[in-house]
């Protein structure tokens, strides 16, 4: 009906209105008086009218106008009929409101007496916000139209222009892979109160403070360098006796060199294999670095996990994660190990190869005699490679292009057809990747290069896919022929027909000391080591704009 709706939104929040208007149904008291009035009078008329009938040879006017009072009656008979129901309506809500005002004032009188609660609970017993006087009657207030009980709790105290609740509840989840997953969980996003807002930044600038002073540090260097053998003598010496370090590790090979110097460096310790080395990232606090790029990707791969604070010094012919000069190492180094250190935290690829399926003939012929059929299946452990630049997957020496097929969360993204495919990170987004076409990125921004190697195509472009993703890349069968693979340029493995290369972003990233913070050493790389942007000024003469 009409009439509901207007009883809705017959006045605006401020009461502006019909003065005599009634505050509990929002009709206008003296019209609804006329109105009953003049219902009753038509009633009369119309008794009248009906003795004697009207005859037929009456004025057709007078008919014409019986007929409309009749109409005028039904309608005063349906106002009148309304007007209980939304009065009924209005005790029934007025009653609701009644019952939990007494509610909250009883759980006000059971609150404890302190001044906090009190005030608490005042706001709960004030929550409903139409205000009841002495008398018992609803009286006017910021709302004029009937409100439901969740509509009248979500209003704020005194803010009769506040809007109401009238948004779905949802619930946000990390998924990873189509599952959820809370490995990649990161606190940068909100979701209360209906609205999704940023709280932070994934790639935001790490700074670390020492609570104890370090003890222990581990130097790699760059071989068959005379400049960094001298710098390594130095620097050992300096670090035991000026800063008294109680564990200095270094390379076996460094130590042969040490102590050829001079017998005094029996102090420092060193390791067999990869496996004690494993062991020693409890204890060591800085890992220290004497060369360029490469030395930082060798260090890195000696952790199989977990990787301490790398402080790299450039001893290299260039050198993107190299910030720090030779020349002022003891600066560097007092700087460093008094602390805090502004951190760059590079994320790694985590790779590993799947072989294809032998067919069942093979199988049955590679069993031995005494294997029965209920054989325990093939139990060596999966290889897993870290890899901090990029995943290079090329031809070889074969003359036929590669034929890869890619996926992406086991959803099919292409079919490579040219030199190969470099997945890298972004911290190797400067490396092979740049040369092949791809982008620079900032190494702290969370991505996976998907970079092609001289493509076949002139619409394959390079693509940055999110950090979560699972990255798959197949030889299929009717590949002519086999393809190559190498980590960071090294471990190189042949990727045959059915083989299956895995990679995703790895949960242990390396952390690279900054000289200054993140950012700048960024932009300082890229222009020192690649000239970008590097041209010569236009001339300022010449002709300009008028």
């Amino acid at each position: 009906m009409s009439s509901s709706n207007y009883k809705l939104h017959n006045t605006d929040s401020v009461g502006n209105g019909d003065a005599n208007s009634n505050p509990e149904t929002g009709f206008n008291d003296l019209g609804l008086v006329a109105l009953a009035q003049s219902g009753r009078d038509v009633q009369e008329l119309l008794s009248q009218q009906q003795t004697p009938p009207i005859q037929a040879t009456d004025d057709h006017h007078l008919i014409e106008f019986s007929e409309a009072l009749i109409t005028v009656a039904k309608a005063l008979r349906g106002t009148a009929k309304g007007k209980a129901v939304v009065q009924a309506v209005a005790d029934e809500w007025k009653q609701k409101y009644e019952l939990e005002r007494s509610k909250n004032l009883g759980l006000l009188r059971q609150a404890p007496s302190s001044s906090n609660n009190s005030k608490g609970m005042d706001h709960l017993a004030k929550s409903p916000r139409l205000h009841v006087p002495e008398n018992g009657k609803l009286a006017r207030s910021s709302f004029d139209s009937i409100c439901s009980h969740e509509m009248l709790q979500d209003c704020e105290h005194n803010s009769p222009y506040n809007k109401l609740k009238r948004k779905a509840s949802f619930k946000l989840s990390w998924e990873c892979k189509g599952q959820a997953n809370d490995q990649h969980k990161k606190e940068i996003v909100s979701f209360e109160g209906g609205n999704i807002t940023t709280l932070d930044r994934s790639s935001k600038q790490i700074s670390l403070t020492w609570e104890t002073n370090p003890k222990s540090v581990m130097i790699f260097t760059k071989p068959d360098s005379t400049p960094v053998q001298v710098l390594s003598v130095e620097m050992v010496r300096w670090l035991k006796e000026q800063k008294g370090l109680i564990n200095i590790y270094v390379e076996p090979r460094v130590k042969a060199q040490l102590l050829s110097v001079s017998s005094s460096f029996n102090f420092v310790k060193t390791w067999k294999d990869d496996e004690e080395i494993s062991l020693l990232q409890p204890k060591v606090d800085l890992v220290i670095t004497l060369g360029g790029d490469g030395t930082v990707l060798w260090a890195a791969s000696r952790f199989k996990k977990s990787v301490p604070p790398i402080v790299p010094f450039a001893m290299g012919s260039l050198g993107f994660m190299t910030p720090f000069h030779s020349k002022q190492y003891q600066n560097c180094l007092e700087k460093l190990l008094k602390g805090p250190i502004s951190l760059t935290l590079r994320h790694r690829l985590q790779c590993h190869i799947e072989k294809a399926a032998k067919p069942d003939s093979e199988k049955e012929a590679a069993k031995p005699d005494s294997e029965t059929e209920t054989a325990k299946p093939d139990s060596d452990k999966v290889e897993h490679t870290l890899v901090l630049n990029e995943v290079t997957i090329d031809r070889g020496q074969s003359s036929y292009l590669t034929n890869l097929e890619c996926y992406c969360d086991d959803s099919f993204v292409t079919c490579v057809q040219g030199d190969g495919l470099i997945l890298s990170t972004t911290t190797g987004s400067t490396a092979y990747s740049l040369a092949a076409g791809g982008s620079m990125v900032h190494p702290q921004v969370p991505g996976i290069l998907f970079t092609p190697i001289c493509p076949h195509s002139l619409s394959f472009r390079p693509l940055i896919l999110p950090d979560h993703v699972l990255v798959k890349v197949k030889v299929p069968a009717n590949s002519r022929g086999s393809a190559w693979v190498s980590f960071d340029g090294k471990d190189r493995k042949e990727l045959k027909s059915g083989d299956t290369l895995v990679c995703s972003m790895s949960q242990y990233p390396v952390s690279t000391a900054c000289q200054d913070e993140s950012i700048k050493d960024f932009l300082r790389s890229i222009h020192d080591g690649l000239n970008w942007n590097l041209r010569k000024t236009q001339a300022s003469d010449g002709p300009r704009d008028t």
